[in-house]
C-alpha cells in the first residue's frame, strides 16, 4: 500500500519525499527505495535526516550516512538534514565537528543539499542559523495554531531573510487540524468559503512567501488527492482578509479549550523532584484543545522520560507558590498522569 501511495503521489506531481533513519521503526527508507524503483527516482528529490542522538563519534555520522545510502538504493541523497536538533544538538555537533562532515559529505556528492530540522524555542533557533553559514535550508513545525511556538512566524521570516529555505512539517498537526471539534469547524462551516478544515491549514501556510515546500502524512488516495488539489490551487498572498480573519477566529476558538493557564513564563522550574511541569501542562492541555488525547499520550509516553512526567510531583506545592497564573500544579499533576 505505502508504495502504492508514494507512487501514485508522484504521478500527480508530488516529487520531494520525506523521510528519516528511524521513521517507522528504520523501515521507512527501505520502503521509499522500493517506491523509487522502476524509474521513479529520477523524478523525485529525496530529504532524510542523520539522527544527530546515535551519534557517539564524527565516525558514526559517515557510517550512518552510508547505511542510508545503501538503504534508499541511491548515491546521492539530495537534501540531508542533521535530525531535530535545538540548542543542545547544535552543541553536539560543533563538539564533534559534524559541519566539516557533512561538508565532506556534501563535496563527495552523497550529500546534494545540507539543511537541519528543528525542534526547540526561536532563541536555539536563531543560534542555529547564526552558527553556520552554509545552511541551505531548514525544516520547522508550523501552523495556524504554531505562530509563537518552537520557530514560529519570526524564525520562518528569519530563515527566508538570511537565504535559506524553509520546509515545514506538522502543518496539520499530525492531522489534528484536519479534524477539529465541533466549536471550531462551526467557524468554518458558517464562514462565506467552504473548503475542508485540512485546506484551510495548506492554504494557510502556502500563503506565506517565505514557504518553500510544505510537507504532509497522507495515508489514503483521498488524502493524496484533497492534499495535492490544495497545492495547485495555492499561491503565497493568495489569501484574503476575510480568509485570514476566519483563521484568526478558528485559533481563538481552539485557544479558549485551554482548560490550565499556563504561559510558558517558566518561573515553576525547577521543580526539586525533576518534573518539566510546563511540558506536561502543555500536553494535556492540547489533547483537550485538540479533542485528541491520543496524540498527547504518545508524547508523554515516549519523549518525556518517567522522572520528568507528572508522575514524579511530590505536592510539595513549592512550583504553586512561584506560578504567577496561581495554578494549583499539584492537584493537576496526578490528573495529568491519569489521562496520559
Amino acid at each position: 500500500l505505502s508504495v502504492n501511495l508514494i507512487r501514485y503521489g508522484i504521478d500527480k506531481g508530488i516529487n520531494y519525499i520525506d523521510t528519516a533513519y528511524v521513521y517507522h521503526n528504520g523501515d521507512s527508507e527501505g520502503i521509499v527505495a522500493r517506491a523509487l524503483a522502476d524509474g521513479y527516482r529520477r523524478k523525485v528529490r529525496i530529504a532524510t535526516k542523520s539522527p544527530l542522538w546515535k551519534i557517539q563519534t564524527a565516525d558514526d555520522f559517515d557510517r550512518i550516512l552510508d547505511e542510508q545510502l545503501l538503504r534508499l538504493k541511491t548515491t546521492c541523497i539530495d537534501y540531508y538534514m542533521f535530525h531535530g536538533i535545538g540548542a543542545a544538538g547544535l552543541k553536539k555537533i560543533k563538539d564533534l565537528d559534524l559541519f566539516t562532515k557533512m561538508e565532506n559529505a556534501k563535496k563527495s556528492g552523497k550529500v546534494g543539499h545540507i539543511g537541519f530540522s528543528f525542534h526547540d524555542d526561536f532563541k536555539a533557533f536563531k543560534s542555529i542559523i547564526d552558527s553556520y553559514d552554509k545552511w541551505e535550508f531548514c525544516q520547522i513545525q508550523y501552523n495556524y495554531m504554531d505562530i509563537t511556538n518552537q520557530a514560529g512566524t519570526e524564525g520562518l521570516k528569519y530563515a527566508a531573510s538570511k537565504g535559506i529555505s524553509v520546509v515545514v512539517m506538522e502543518g496539520l498537526l499530525g492531522g489534528r487540524l484536519a479534524r477539529p471539534p465541533k466549536t471550531v469547524s462551526r467557524v468554518f462551516h458558517d464562514s462565506s468559503i467552504k473548503r475542508q478544515a485540512a485546506d484551510w491549514a495548506l492554504q494557510w501556510i502556502w500563503n506565506h512567501p517565505e514557504v518553500s515546500v510544505v510537507l504532509s502524512g497522507m495515508n489514503s488516495l483521498e488524502q493524496l488527492d484533497e492534499n495535492i488539489a490544495s497545492a495547485d490551487t495555492s499561491k503565497a498572498g493568495s489569501l484574503s482578509e476575510l480568509e485570514l480573519k476566519v483563521i484568526d477566529t478558528v485559533r481563538g476558538e481552539f485557544n479558549k479549550r485551554t482548560v490550565i493557564p499556563c504561559t510558558k513564563c517558566r518561573y515553576c522550574e525547577p521543580c526539586p523532584s525533576g518534573v518539566n511541569i510546563p511540558w506536561n501542562l502543555e500536553q494535556y492541555n492540547e489533547g483537550i484543545i485538540y479533542g485528541d488525547p491520543s496524540s498527547s499520550r504518545f508524547v508523554y509516553n515516549t519523549f518525556i522520560n518517567p522522572q520528568n512526567r507528572a508522575s514524579a510531583c511530590v505536592s510539595c506545592k513549592i512550583c504553586e507558590e512561584k506560578c504567577p497564573q496561581k495554578i494549583k500544579i499539584s492537584e493537576w499533576m496526578p490528573q495529568i498522569n491519569a489521562v496520559l
